[in-house]
């Protein structure tokens, strides 16, 4: 599900949206197909969730539909092969440092995936944090890149692999 380009996975619950949670768990008790101690503990994590995607996983494997606050990536676990590619280039076109590739990637393929979006924002807030790095210390940041590019390579293969990849210590000017 999308919510103004941010997947609502990791958006805050409200008591209302743990309603279908707890009647789904309520349910599988009473079919016999979870046992009291797993119902408690269920409950629990379903009463202290903070995020949908938090709801989502205590309710995920009961065999009911998934309730609608679940992403499709949440519950496919990962994004299709096409995704995954666009991703790594996005994190892989860290090595040449200008921010146009990640920037093109996440105009034109982020509004069909935001698998894609989030990795390629994360490489343009990565390639503009570097770029203000060497405007600040006039041009002595630029040895600071020979470093991004092990980042880049290691962005673009946990991409590859369909999981999510947060560069540390950079601005996240863009969403």
């Amino acid at each position: 599900m999308d919510n103004g380009g941010y997947t609502v996975t990791g958006l805050r619950i409200s008591d209302a949206e743990r309603e279908p949670a707890i009647e789904s768990l309520k349910e599988a008790y009473a079919e016999g197909r979870l046992d009291h101690e797993e119902f408690d503990m269920r409950m629990h994590l379903a009463m202290t969730a903070k995020t949908h995607s938090e709801l989502a996983a205590v309710v995920a494997d009961l065999g009911r539909p998934v309730p609608q606050y679940a992403s499709k990536e949440v519950v496919a676990g990962a994004a299709d092969g096409e995704d995954r590619m666009l991703a790594a280039l996005a994190h892989g076109s860290g090595m040449v440092p200008v921010i146009i590739p990640p920037l093109a990637i996440m105009l034109l393929s982020g509004r069909r995936s935001q698998y894609v979006r989030r990795h390629a924002a994360e490489a343009l807030n990565f390639q503009l944090t570097l770029l203000l790095v060497t405007i600040v210390t006039f041009g002595l940041g630029g040895v600071v890149y020979a470093v991004a590019w092990i980042a880049a390579l290691v962005g673009a293969v946990v991409a590859l692999t369909g999981q999510d990849f947060r560069y540390p210590w950079i601005l996240r000017a863009i969403k």
